[in-house]
């Protein structure tokens, strides 16, 4: 056997080990990538659901309260704010993310003062269309709280396989981009104040 056969034997059996181990990094950030984005898509789905009753809310409200104008015409404003704001989580900015979750917050605020008005009105209050309407927006409020947290679980063993050693300078060879948490809104640590 010629001498110089087993070291070439063993620096191919090295760059073969090599190889596989950063295939095997590479490929599983992928993976991890593809499910937070997949959940991601999952919260803009909830998000979605709510603009969507937002309209027949907004218009069942206005049959009882045509006077509340402004606070109609918040909400309206509000959504349309929401909806243009749209964001590809594989390439999102800690600045996108703010931006939508503010635009989200615009919607909940404008939400709150709306039920605020509806609270005025006990005929609003008491009409089936608008019982179930609130419901369904209870329902999409629990599923949008339900995604956001699903999309935290799949974004924390992406950012854990990103940014432990030696993954983190694989990541950085690979232009491996994190992705951002979902965090509460400013001020959400503070209790509501409740006057009755």
């Amino acid at each position: 056997m010629k001498k110089w056969l087993v070291p070439l034997i063993v620096i191919v059996g090295i760059a073969l080990l090599l190889f596989g181990w950063v295939q095997g990094f590479y490929n599983n950030a992928i993976t991890l990538r593809n499910a937070a984005t997949k959940q991601w898509a999952n919260v803009e789905s909830a998000y979605q659901r709510r603009a969507d009753l937002i309209p027949n809310l907004v218009e069942t409200v206005k049959g009882y309260a045509a006077h509340e104008k402004e606070t109609l015409d918040a909400v309206i404003s509000a959504r349309a704010e929401a909806t243009k704001v749209s964001i590809d989580p594989t390439n999102i900015t800690p600045e996108k993310f703010a931006e939508f979750q503010k635009a989200q917050s615009g919607i909940s605020g404008a939400l709150g003062r709306l039920m605020a008005v509806a609270e005025a009105y006990p005929n609003l209050k008491a009409d089936v269309h608008f019982k179930e309407l609130m419901s369904q927006l209870e329902g999409t409020e629990n599923r949008i709280n339900v995604e956001r947290s699903r999309y935290n679980a799949d974004v924390e063993p992406y950012l854990n396989h990103l940014q432990k050693f030696p993954g983190n300078i694989l990541a950085g060879i690979f232009n491996l981009k994190p992705l951002e948490f979902f965090k509460a809104e400013a001020g959400a640590e503070k209790a509501p104040k409740v006057q009755f």
